[in-house]
């Protein structure tokens, strides 16, 4: 408690040919995986703010209200903008509208047939998830290593500062509504379960429309670069794992200089994309 969660106006353009086709550092696997990704996260972003603003009004904390109001702001940004990337990615062959169109089946789904606390349970799950891989990339030099200068990169530089940032906002509220420990680490791993699932099977599909993915050298050293990357280190899964815990809470790893940092870095008077926000 107690951090302003700021909506920004921000834009990003992808003129057409601005990307390789595999535009994360020439490398199959971490290209296919930031697509995948990418092409989740406006109806994964859409399935958060619903979750959230159902119980909205169960909140009285005028603190936690005005936390909600930055983070329902930050997150219809990032839908915004990652469809504005999708849809290069999508002209560039990779299956993004498939992909969006099969995460807004499963989570309109479980939203219409779920409980309000369910679904604000799981997306506190996946705030802790993406909290986890923001603050990785953020602080992990060989991490930031594996973004080319450009576009892209800035995106996933100013969405993973606002993921940190906000990061404990749907986990407060669960708390806030009455949320039960055991709800919160079933849904959790239920959520770990179904979630590398169908992440697994995307990143097959997406692959798979690949002719690079037919050349058994190329994509297994790729594939190898990609798991022994910082964001599949023992660090991050001891992390995820501390959710389980009864005294857990998102805030006790400190991210205040991190935040501090980024915020300069990206966005201060020579901030590298400072000339993005309107």
């Amino acid at each position: 408690m107690g951090r302003e969660i700021k909506t920004r106006r921000i834009k990003f353009r992808y003129p057409v040919g601005s990307l390789r086709r595999h535009y994360v550092q020439d490398d199959l696997a971490m290209s296919h995986m930031v697509s995948v990704l990418s092409a989740a996260f406006p109806e994964g972003e859409a399935f958060m703010i619903r979750s959230v603003r159902a119980v909205a009004d169960q909140i009285a904390d005028p603190e936690l209200k005005n936390q909600v109001a930055g983070f329902i702001g930050q997150e219809s940004t990032h839908s915004r903008e990652h469809r504005e990337l999708n849809e290069r990615l999508q002209e560039m062959g990779y299956p993004t509208a498939l992909i969006d169109r099969a995460t807004r089946r499963v989570l309109e789904a479980r939203t219409r047939y779920s409980s309000a606390k369910y679904c604000l349970a799981m997306t506190a799950a996946l705030e802790h998830y993406t909290a986890i891989l923001a603050e990785t990339l953020l602080s992990d030099q060989r991490a930031l290593d594996m973004l080319d200068e450009g576009e892209v990169r800035a995106l996933l530089l100013w969405h993973a500062l606002e993921e940190s940032e906000h990061r404990a906002v749907a986990f407060d509220v669960y708390q806030a509504v009455g949320g039960t420990y055991r709800m919160r680490v079933f849904v959790m791993w239920f959520t770990t379960f179904g979630f590398s699932t169908l992440a697994f099977l995307a990143s097959f599909i997406s692959l798979f429309r690949d002719r690079d993915f037919y050349n058994p050298r190329l994509f297994f050293r790729s594939v190898a670069r990609l798991f022994g990357s910082p964001f599949f280190s023992q660090a991050v899964f001891r992390r995820l794992a501390s959710y389980s815990r009864k005294d857990f809470h998102p805030d006790e790893v400190d991210n205040t200089e991190l935040i501090a940092k980024w915020n300069a870095v990206l966005f201060g008077e020579q901030g590298q994309i400072a000339d993005h926000v309107h």
